[in-house]
């Protein structure tokens, strides 16, 4: 049986703060660009794209449910 999960509408406005976007963007521009990065700069962009990834799953299901 699924559970419901009762999320605060405060958390569904959570972004990705700007400089956290930037450094983000910043890692993915060098690997487009054909950089090596580093395995903990590999980590750094997973993590933060799995962080990006939740937030806007989080922010599409609170939109659901208020509809």
């Amino acid at each position: 049986m699924a559970e419901i999960i009762e999320i605060p509408v405060e958390l569904t406005h959570f972004k990705l703060p700007e400089a956290v976007q930037e450094r983000l963007q910043f890692l993915l521009d060098r690997q487009d660009a054909g950089e090596v990065l580093t395995q903990a700069e590999r980590g750094e962009a997973e993590g933060l794209v799995e962080l990006a990834e939740f937030l806007s799953l989080l922010h599409l299901r609170s939109q659901r449910v208020i509809r």
